[in-house]
Parts: C-alpha cells; structure tokens; sequence
C-alpha cells in the first residue's frame, strides 16, 4: 500500500510540474479554474499545514514585528539543528556568534513534543523581494500550533531582541539600492560614540533642564495618549560651527538608550520616499537632520533659483550647459522634497506612525530657516550651542587634563569674558600633543590662543569702524 502510495505521489509531483510548465499558454480563465482543482487534489492527500511570516505587512510598508521576533528565536535553536550558519563576532568579544543562514530549515521541540524531519518545523526565508518564514506542520499539531506554539516564539523572540539589543547608527540608502538580495532603505552599524552629558562642555544648570526634559519625554507614553498627540518631540539645535551639536545629538542617545536615524535629505528623491523612510523607523530612536539649512532649499526658492539659473543659460547661450540640464530633468535626479512635505512627516498625519521618536534638526544659521519648519509644537524645544563659557571650560579641563583647579584658571575666566571661542577649539588647545606636554603646558597654549584671537577681534572691529567712517565721509559729501 505504502508502495503504491509513493508512486501515486510522485506521479502528482510530475504532473504538477509539467502542470506549472505549460499553464501559461492556457487562457487566465482556464487556468484559473485548472489550478483551482489541481489545489484541491493536492490538499486532498497532503496533511501539512503552513503558515508563512511576511517580512513586511499593510502593502510592503511596514516590517511586521513578527519576523524579526521569529527571527531571533531562531538564532537560538540553529546553532545545533541548522547546517548551514553564518557567524559574526560580537563587540569587545573573542566569541563567535552562530545564527541561521538564509534558505535554511530547523526542526524544533515545544512542551516536549519533538517533530521528526518528516513531520519537522520548517522556518526558512525567501528571497529579499518576499522574504518570509515558513512554518510547516502536520495537521494533528495544528491546536498546539495555533494556541501555543507560536505566541511562545513570538514572546521568546522579543525577549531575546531585548536582551541581545545593541544601539544601532543608522543612514538611509539611496531608493536605487532599495531593491535586490539583501538590500534595505536602512544601513547600519553599532553606534559607539561615547558622548555623555557629564563630558558635555556646556553650562551645568543647562545640562540638567536638558535631561529632565529627556527623561520626562521617554516616560510620557501615557500623557501624549491622553492628550491626543503623536508621543514624539522636536529639538532644534543651533549655535556656530564647533559648539557641540553632534555630541549633544550622542548624549541625549547615550542618556535615553536610543537608536540614531541619520537622514540624508539630498539623497530622497521625493516626499513619497521620504515617508517610506519615516516608517521604516523603530521606536526609541532619534531622527537627525544635521545642517539642514545646507541640505536642500525648503524654502520655496528652489525653482524661482533654477528658472533664474535657466534664464541665465540662455542668455549666454552655453550649448554644454544646457545639455546637462536636459539631461538632469530627463534622468529625474536631484531630490524633489519639499518643505511641505517635510513638515507632514515630521508634524502631520504621518508623523503618528511610531513612538517613542525624537526629532532633531541642527544648523549654524538659524535665521536661514523657514519659521514654519523650526515653530513650536514642530520643534519643542530650542537649543542654543553657544561659544565656550568657563563653566563648559572647567568641564573640558576636567575631561581633558584630569584637573579641577590651577593658578591660571583665573586669567582663562577673565579671557573668557572678552573674547570668544568654540568649545572645539578650547578643547584642542587643552589636548596634550605628546607624553611631555603637561596640564601646565596645555593650558598656557589655551591663554595664548584667546589673547591672540582677543586681538584679531580687536583688529577687525577696528577695521569695521573704519570702513563705517568712510562710507560716512563719502555719503556726506
């Protein structure tokens, strides 16, 4: 009987194929209906059950929680049922960490029921367009299956993401590598930066209205429901080159336990790449624009500048140049995210898609920003990085020289109050450039560079009051 069996399905198997082969050359309807049937013989004598784990769900534009949940339950399990596995090594580590490689097949044992080969789990993804987890079983498992079996591996799968969790650096790929094996919107690597706000050279009372509005944001789940606003907050950053903008954006994730999303503007082709980026986003994460009075023109001006640059072309008649822009627009490159579509991700309806977020933009020039973009409720919270203060000095001699005192602390206040210097160059002057340089050595080297740019800002505004005298002398006569 057994014997007869296995011819009867093999002879299926090789109809099925030649089925698959020549189905297209039938008419949709016929092959509709052919495949309808031909289904319903194959369930008929199989009695395996499968339930497929898309990688993405609502129309491919969000990940589904539940992959990456199987996915790291696996991990666990494959090291001793998998055959084929692929390694990476974990940080500060000389341990290997093993995990299933793709197009692999596990079997495992739940409430000490073990499930032969035949009759085995099956979880393997697919390929990058549709990846996927596939679990097979046979139809006598299926209340086991449904009920238990996999709220267990979801519920495993997020503790292990919890306990194995690594802040992650993030910058969005260009959308042309969106698509093919392996390929994703998002690069990332571990984010090691190890800005604290303890090494923050910024006024203390400041750091600490800083944080308690963190710490009072990241426990707010339940105020922003009640309220009825997306829970997410908006810092803009802003001060002039060298202030610490970057190292304030690493300590505020260091302090929180937050992945950072690098948004590159000028590598989004448009808004509608702009919002499949934002929802690719975790929650308990900050999103940063940095410089973005430099990343693209939001302010309307972007096509008044071309016609004007187009106008110009033509004037000169400059056949290359105009080759170039044809061949510009007809490519489609250069990004098309405008300022509207901006603020609908980081203020509208799209914005409630994700917690926990926050929203960062820097910029040296805030008087070149839109005020719709920086107004608050958009951006909550205003930052000023200024120049260097000996308070934010003493914090750098602390970090820097190990020393919270000397005799020519008093000289450094009193060149602090005349003259001005970014906290990067303070701090390059207080780093010792070789074993023989002492704290003594690198602070004079400090005091010679505030006198000198003391007299260069002398120099200049004596240059200035020159200049307005002439242009004075010159309009009266």
């Amino acid at each position: 009987m057994w014997t007869e069996l296995s011819a009867t399905i093999s002879s299926l198997a090789v109809a099925f194929f030649m089925f698959e082969k020549y189905l297209n050359f039938f008419p949709y309807t016929i092959r509709w209906y052919a495949e309808r049937n031909f289904r319903k013989v194959v369930n008929f004598v199989n009695p395996y059950v499968e339930i497929s784990f898309h990688e993405f769900t609502s129309e491919r534009l969000k990940r589904s929680d539940a992959f990456f949940a199987i996915q790291n339950y696996l991990g666990t399990i494959s090291t001793e049922n998998a055959r084929r596995l692929k390694a990476d090594v974990v940080k500060d580590s000389q341990s290997v960490v093993l995990s299933m490689d793709a197009n692999e097949e596990v079997t495992d044992v739940f409430n000490g029921a073990k499930f032969p080969q035949s009759e085995s789990i099956s979880l393997f993804p697919g390929s990058e367009e549709k990846r996927y987890y596939k679990l097979t079983f046979h139809k006598h498992y299926r209340e086991i299956i449904t009920k238990s079996y996999v709220q267990h591996v979801l519920k495993k799968g997020k503790e292990i993401a919890v306990k194995n969790r690594q802040r992650m650096l993030y910058t969005n790929n260009p959308s042309k590598d969106w698509h093919g094996w392996k390929s994703t919107k998002w690069g990332n690597i571990v984010f090691e930066h190890p800005s604290t706000f303890d090494t923050l050279a910024m006024d203390t009372a400041k750091k600490e209205e800083i944080k308690k509005d963190l710490i009072k944001f990241s426990k707010g789940k339940d105020y922003y429901a009640k309220i009825g606003k997306a829970w997410k907050r908006g810092y803009l950053l802003y001060g002039p080159p060298g202030t610490g903008k970057s190292s304030m954006i690493a300590a505020m994730a260091n302090l929180l336990d937050y992945d950072v999303y690098d948004l590159e503007l000028t590598t989004i082709k448009d808004n509608s790449e702009l919002r499949k980026l934002l929802i690719e986003t975790k929650g308990k994460s900050i999103i940063v624009i940095e410089d973005i009075d430099c990343s693209l023109d939001l302010t309307g001006q972007r096509k008044k500048r071309k016609e004007k640059d187009d106008d110009e072309a033509d004037k000169e008649k400059d056949p290359i140049s105009k080759m170039k822009r044809e061949a510009e627009e007809e490519s489609g490159s250069g990004s098309k995210v405008t300022l509207s579509g901006l603020l609908n991700v980081i203020d509208g309806i799209w914005s409630a898609c994700g917690g926990e977020r926050i929203i960062i933009f820097t910029t040296n020039y805030v008087d070149k920003l839109d005020p719709a973009l920086i107004r608050r409720g958009r951006m909550d919270k205003h930052i000023v990085m200024s120049y260097c203060c000996f308070e934010a000095f003493k914090v750098l001699a602390k970090n820097y020289l190990d020393i919270e005192s000397h005799e020519l602390f008093g000289k450094i206040e009193e060149l602090f109050v005349e003259t001005k210097m970014s906290p990067a160059d303070v701090a390059d002057n207080l780093m010792p450039k070789s074993d023989e340089q002492d704290e003594e050595t690198c602070l004079k080297r400090l005091v010679e560079a505030l006198e000198a740019s003391k007299e260069e800002a002398r120099k200049k505004s004596e240059e200035e009051a020159m200049l307005k005298t002439k242009d004075g002398v010159v309009t009266e006569g």
